[in-house]
Formats: C-alpha cells, structure tokens, sequence
C-alpha cells in the first residue's frame, strides 16, 4: 500500500477517535529547518566539541554545576540554531485537531517550543524548553524569545544566583510533575496512538506504543526513516510530518494546512 492510500486509511481511523495521543521528537521540526537531533544536544554531528568534551558531558547537569559557563555556551549554541523557527504544517494540524477533539494530548521531546507557538495546549514537554529561565537559588522566572545579548552564564536580577534554562539535561531525572501529567492521560486511555519524527529511544516513547497495541489500539508511525517502532504499528506513514498530518485530517474531514 502507498503512502497516500496509508494515510487516507489512518484518516478514515482518526475520524473515529476522540482520544489521541501524539509522540513527537526532533523529526516533526524538521520542516521547520531544525536538525533533527537527539536529546538537546545532537545538532553536533561528532561526539566532541571545540572544548575537546563529548557533548553529552558538556551538556550534563554535572558539569553545570561544576562548570556552568562551559553548559550554557553550548546551550546558547543550541538556541541560535533553534532561533527564528516558525511552527511548521504538522505542529499547526495537531493544534487543529485539538480545537476539534479535546482529548488530544501530545507528549513531546522537543525543547524548541514549536508545539506551543503553534496553539497545542494538552502538551507535556518532558525535556523542557529552552525558552524557560529559571534561577537556580530563589526560584525567579522568566521567558526569553531568544539568548541574543544575554550574559553567559547569566545570573538572577533579584538575588545574583545562576539562571539555567528549564530543560532536561544528560544524566539529570525527567520532571516529575510532567510525568505525572503523561502518567494520568495513560490512565484515562487514548483511542490511537501516533508516534512522529522519532527514533523510539526511550521507555516512555516505546511503551504507549506497546501498551495500544496489546490493545488492539490503532498505532501509526510518521517517520521518513525506520525506527525500532517501523515493525510494530500498525500503520506507517514513509513521509514528512508537514505532509502526512494535513493529508490525515483532510482524510478524517478535518482541514489541513499545508506549507
């Protein structure tokens, strides 16, 4: 079966659900002139920066503690390479949904806040966003469009402590009141189960998966690659997310806008 035939088939599905969940990672920004990276630290193509580190080390929440300059110039090279992007079809069409289906809910990897930007509202962002700033000893707050002009590393106008981005860094724990957040929309159960744009590489992206199709729970994956998950679901869509998505709800009755 062809792609157009797959998505008119998962359309067909998804105009029938009234829960859905959407699992995103780096592959749906990719229209969006993003990389598609793993983790907040994969736009580097080899294991070591210019400091000679691995990547992983340098953006690790040990080394913030210890060398926080070295983190936050490597996060700031991040968000450069994030600044400007605009949501792409795939972001709006999920949002598009959700005004059409309030039981949609979307869990992503992504730190660049496109979901966001876009209008989704029923969205845990489990590494975070880089938008978020938060002071490391009062707790201060804010949001930043972008880290042009900022002092690095930058301290806290209300008690001079160290402000580091809300995100997920290596070898740091998931947040917990965004895991309780995806652990209660389990509990209330979805009706299909899409993955887009990522590489299944941790538990919580495999095992909704896992747990709908032991179901008999429709799953589909949106990916231009294969993944661990390519065997498993029960559709699976070879094309871009910024042109599946707008096809799938044109196929479910649903507008569809297109870049």
């Amino acid at each position: 079966m062809d792609a157009d035939h797959i998505m008119r088939a998962v359309g067909l599905r998804l105009a029938q659900a009234e829960r859905v969940l959407f699992i995103t990672g780096a592959g749906i920004s990719a229209d969006s002139g993003l990389p598609t990276y793993r983790g907040v630290g994969g736009i580097y193509d080899g294991v070591a920066t210019a400091d000679g580190i691995d990547i992983e080390e340098a953006l690790s929440g040990p080394m913030f503690q210890v060398r926080p300059v070295v983190t936050w110039k490597y996060l700031a090279q991040i968000e450069a390479a994030c600044r400007g992007a605009r949501p792409n079809a795939a972001h709006y069409a999920i949002a598009e949904l959700e005004r059409h289906k309030p039981g949609v809910f979307t869990l992503t990897q992504n730190v660049d806040g496109l979901h966001s930007a876009a209008g989704v509202e029923n969205l845990v962002e489990i590494h975070g966003c880089l938008k978020r700033l938060a002071c490391t000893v009062c707790g201060w707050r804010t949001e930043l469009e972008t880290y042009a002009g900022l002092a690095l590393p930058p301290q806290c106008p209300e008690c001079s402590g160290l402000v580091r981005p809300q995100v997920v860094l290596f070898g740091e724990n998931l947040p917990m009141d965004q895991l309780e957040r995806l652990y209660a929309a389990l509990d209330e159960g979805f009706d299909m189960v899409f993955t887009i744009g990522t590489s299944a590489l941790f538990p919580y992206i495999v095992q909704p998966v896992l747990w709908a199709r032991s179901q008999a729970i429709p799953t589909v994956e949106i990916n231009p690659g294969t993944t661990e998950l390519s065997t498993i679901v029960d559709y699976r869509v070879q094309a871009r997310a910024a042109l599946a998505m707008p096809a799938i709800l044109a196929a479910a009755g649903l507008h569809g806008r297109r870049n």
